[in-house]
């Protein structure tokens, strides 16, 4: 009977989501509001294509969908771990190439990405020093939209890959694919540190087959959802070890990821959470001190970052975000995370009340509870209206784990469900990221 409860209620949960879709890409129509996008609640364009290449990424998607939640059961936890990175790594390319090498590396060839620009940068302290001042739109020789819209931290890591000589948007995207994937990995053993490997295993397959995939291939925030969750699993390890070591990777990764995006100040609360779980806050000190380590490197090198948030603040609300209406995109933008994170992901969501019912301490719970606090706080702030698809793949990727607490027998159905949804967006829509 009880079972019987959580299908009903995982079907109601699930419908809310679709719902919430259809809603959010009729009434935009409907109220003739302009919403800024021109496929509402996406950031994307109407157009169906069928390429030959997209039949052998959707076999890949069918067969990791039946056969991984097996596979992560049967092999020893490194493997389980390192499959499951892998599996997400390649469902990811397979997707992205189904347009072929363009659809991998299109973005990041684009003038007003971070690789355009890195090749302009030969003093990174004279970048640092003067970024401030060229964040405004009425700035002489001003940033391009997506530079600005970040600290430089985000342009840091292709001004490296550019040094290395990796200057092809194929490549860079591929570098940045594969640093992404080991978000998978790195969420599985915070979850196995924080005491619960069997969720944890069984949370794989929901990390690898998560529709977020068909914006993790042509996006930097993947890699920046990938080093902040390695700084919240040594977070975790330093809480359960009670390693130093550990507590000062965290803080420096955390503490680089607010140099990354000024949203990922918000992986504060998950890291709350991981701390939480440990049931001690013996490493806050650690983790502190290195975080101000990082943020003091970047002030001495002329970016402070408490400088730059209000400048920040004038050049989006100067920009295409004034133009975009609170009223809608409130809500609107947890319409347009739905396709990331699938409907699968709101079937979850009864089967996590149920779990915080019975427990405060449970790893999973308490994680994916955390991640959809961090995004419901990143929507009401009015800082993400659109283009959340991407932006908030930080969080996404802590949220999806809810399916591993979803009765055995629903996850193949499921898993498969979030692969259509990744293969239909790849096929009928062109996706700005």
């Amino acid at each position: 009977m009880q079972q019987r409860r959580l299908g009903t209620a995982s079907v109601v949960s699930a419908a809310t989501g679709v719902l919430l879709v259809v809603t959010a890409a009729v009434a935009a129509y409907v109220i003739g509001s302009d919403v800024r996008v021109h496929w509402p609640p996406l950031h994307a364009v109407w157009g169906p294509r069928f390429d030959a290449r997209i039949v052998p990424a959707a076999l890949l998607g069918v067969v990791l969908a039946i056969s991984l939640p097996t596979l992560v059961q049967r092999l020893p936890w490194p493997g389980a771990v390192a499959a499951t990175a892998g599996a997400s790594w390649a469902w990811t390319l397979a997707l992205a190439l189904s347009d072929g090498p363009y659809g991998l590396g299109r973005v990041m060839e684009r003038s007003s990405e971070y690789p355009t620009t890195a090749r302009t940068v030969t003093d990174i302290p004279a970048m640092l020093a003067e970024f401030i001042d060229r964040i405004p739109t009425g700035a002489q020789d001003n940033w391009p939209i997506h530079v600005a819209g970040h600290p430089p931290g985000a342009l840091l890591p292709f001004v490296w890959l550019d040094r290395l000589g990796v200057t092809s948007g194929f490549w860079i995207a591929m570098a940045v694919v594969t640093i992404g994937a080991s978000a998978v990995a790195a969420v599985m053993l915070t979850i196995d540190e924080l005491g619960d490997r069997d969720v944890a295993r069984r949370a794989g397959p929901w990390l690898a087959m998560a529709p977020l995939v068909v914006w993790a291939g042509v996006s930097a925030d993947w890699m920046f959802a990938a080093i902040g969750a390695w700084g919240l699993y040594l977070l975790a390890r330093a809480g359960v070890r009670g390693s130093v070591p550990a507590a000062l990777g965290a803080g420096a990764l955390l503490g680089y990821c607010v140099f990354l995006s000024y949203g990922l100040v918000l992986l504060g609360v998950l890291a709350l959470a991981v701390l939480w779980l440990a049931r001690t806050w013996r490493p806050l000190p650690w983790a502190a001190g290195a975080a101000l380590v990082v943020a003091g490197a970047f002030a001495v090198l002329g970016f402070a970052w408490w400088d730059a948030y209000p400048v920040l603040r004038e050049r989006y609300q100067d920009g295409i975000a004034s133009e975009r209406p609170y009223g809608y995109w409130v809500w609107g933008s947890v319409a347009a995370w739905t396709f990331t994170a699938g409907v699968a992901t709101w079937a979850a969501f009864p089967a996590l009340w149920q779990r915080l019912r019975q427990t405060r301490h449970d790893a999973v719970a308490v994680l994916v509870t955390a991640g959809l606090i961090t995004i419901a706080l990143a929507t009401l702030s009015g800082m993400s209206k659109a283009e959340v698809e991407r932006i908030w793949l930080p969080f996404t990727v802590w949220v999806v784990a809810v399916g591993a607490l979803l009765p055995s027998r629903w996850v193949r159905p499921l898993l498969l469900l979030q692969v259509t949804i990744a293969v239909v967006v790849q096929v009928l829509l062109i996706t700005r990221w």
